[in-house]
Order: C-alpha cells, then sequence, then structure tokens
C-alpha cells in the first residue's frame, strides 16, 4: 500500500471487505476499506487490548485513533451490556476509517458511537475513559504530540488503556508518559500478551 493508514484522504481506490469476528461476545459482521489500519483482520494488537479492557465508566470514552472502529464497537457493546451510559467518540484523521466506524456502528445498531476528526472534539470535554492502539509507526515526535494532548484530558478519576507492541518501544513510552503526565497521574503496564504490552494510566480523582 503506497499510502498510509494516518494519510487524511487516501486517494487510492477505496477496496471494501466484509469481516466476521468476536465482540464482546458476540459474533458480527463489519466492513471495511483499503486505505484504513488493518483493513484484512483484526489486528493482533487490538485483540489483546479488547481482552484486557475492563467495562466503561460512565460518561465521555475516546478512541483514539479507531481505524474501522473495533475499540468504539466493543466499547459500546460492553456500556449496553453493563447499563451504563456511555458517549463514544471515535477519533480518526483518516476519512475512510471515519466512514467505516459509521457504517458499522449504523449497522450493528449502536447509537452511541459519534466518529469525528480532531477538530469536531469540544474544547472543553474531558473523558471518563480513553482507550487506544496507538499509530506508533507515524515517529516518535508525533506519537509524543497526540499523547500529548489527549492523555491530559482524562477526568479526574478516569481510566485510559493503551496497547503497544514491547518491539515497538512500549516500555520506553511508559516511562515517557510518566515524564510527561507528572503528578496526579499514574502510569503502569497491567498486562502483557503476544508480544504486547497494556499500558493503563489513572487520574486520581
Amino acid at each position: 500500500m503506497s499510502e498510509h493508514y494516518f494519510t487524511e484522504s487516501p486517494s487510492s481506490e477505496a477496496k471494501r471487505r466484509e469481516l466476521t469476528l468476536d465482540l464482546a461476545g458476540r459474533t458480527v459482521t463489519v466492513e471495511t476499506m483499503s486505505g484504513t489500519f488493518s483493513p484484512t483482520r483484526l489486528d493482533p494488537g487490538t485483540a489483546v487490548l479488547l481482552r484486557h479492557l475492563p467495562d466503561p465508566a460512565p460518561g465521555d470514552l475516546l478512541d483514539l485513533g479507531c481505524g474501522w472502529g473495533p475499540i468504539a464497537l466493543e466499547s459500546a457493546f460492553q456500556a449496553a451490556d453493563a447499563e451504563v451510559d456511555v458517549r463514544i467518540w471515535a477519533l480518526d484523521v483518516n476519512s475512510r476509517s471515519l466512514e467505516s466506524t459509521a457504517a458499522n456502528a449504523a449497522r450493528l445498531g449502536l447509537t452511541s458511537i459519534r466518529p469525528v476528526t480532531a477538530e469536531e472534539v469540544p474544547e472543553d470535554l474531558s473523558f471518563t475513559t480513553i482507550r487506544s492502539n496507538p499509530p506508533i509507526r507515524i515517529g516518535k515526535d508525533a506519537l509524543h504530540e497526540l499523547l500529548e494532548t489527549w492523555l491530559p484530558r482524562l477526568a479526574p478519576g478516569g481510566r485510559a488503556d493503551l496497547v503497544v507492541s514491547k518491539n515497538l518501544g512500549a516500555d520506553s513510552l511508559l516511562t515517557w508518559m510518566r515524564g510527561m503526565l507528572g503528578d496526579g497521574f499514574t502510569a503502569e503496564r497491567t498486562a502483557s500478551s503476544k508480544g504486547f504490552r497494556i499500558l493503563t494510566i489513572h487520574r486520581d480523582a
């Protein structure tokens, strides 16, 4: 693929396909498009993250870098099962990712999901929950800018869960996040599986 999944408006032909996978104990069929992140399967790192997510807290949830929507979809199903009122902001720079997430939410009847660009998120909004398979391959500087922008918007008492490959710098990223977030936050590795780390951030209540 000549274009990256973090391209805002891919110019290559949009090839659509259907995937069948398990989300929150359900077998569902979703649609993906070429030019997005992992359009041929559920990314292994995302799969690890989904297996380790607790039910979301009530309030606003940010799916940072939503791709075609697996984290947002899983979170919406979790919230419905737990009868928790959650508004899910599925954020991505890629227009095809946002289109696919919207289509998949509609297909599965998940009305709590809002696919958005960064500019469409209210500036004063904080999040009780943040979830992400962050785009490591955009480069360290861009990744740090992304996390510096969104992780501090975790609400008091909130929780963020990220999945990062050990081989792509999960441990060093954890150290950096601790220094960047500073007092009032804790960051720790809470799980490891298949070469991936789950990095969990809590903000003091």
